[in-house]
């Protein structure tokens, strides 16, 4: 059998195992609507409007799913797979809004490594403070080799 070139050279945490896992963890709050709402567009009224919120099935104020998803995008850039890794695909169930001020938690668990690409398969989620998934998926990354640039 021919030798599989290893795509990871010079990826600067190098290859992940199958089974690795990371978390980050933070508290969403109210700047984070803004932000968003700044860079997208999205003014949503259960975003803003806190006594139409109330009335909604959320009963709070919550922020929008790009906010509470923007974890991943940080464990999978720093974290693991770590620096210069970039998602290739995506695919997000949400299960529970996320209120402004509660503790979010976005873990990445690799399922599956490409010897010959720096290509990983992962299963992401974001869990708020009591434990309950808030979003779960799927989702495949690439890393890029940021030695020598």
């Amino acid at each position: 059998m021919a030798d599989v070139k290893d795509g990871w050279h010079g990826v600067t945490k190098g290859r992940p195992e199958a089974g690795a896992v990371a978390t980050r963890s933070r508290t969403t709050k109210i700047e984070d609507i803004h932000a968003f709402t700044d860079m997208t567009g999205d003014r949503n009224p259960v975003h803003y409007d806190e006594a139409l919120a109330k009335r909604t099935a959320f009963r709070k104020l919550i922020v929008q799913g790009g906010v509470t998803t923007g974890i991943l995008n940080a464990v999978v850039a720093e974290d693991l797979p770590g620096p210069g890794t970039v998602f290739l695909n995506t695919n997000l169930d949400f299960k529970k809004a996320v209120g402004v001020g509660e503790t979010i938690t976005g873990r990445v668990e690799v399922e599956s490594v490409r010897p010959d690409k720096p290509i990983c398969k992962l299963k992401v989620s974001v869990n708020d403070s009591s434990g309950d998934v808030c979003v779960e998926g799927v989702a495949t990354t690439y890393t890029m080799p940021l030695e020598g640039l």
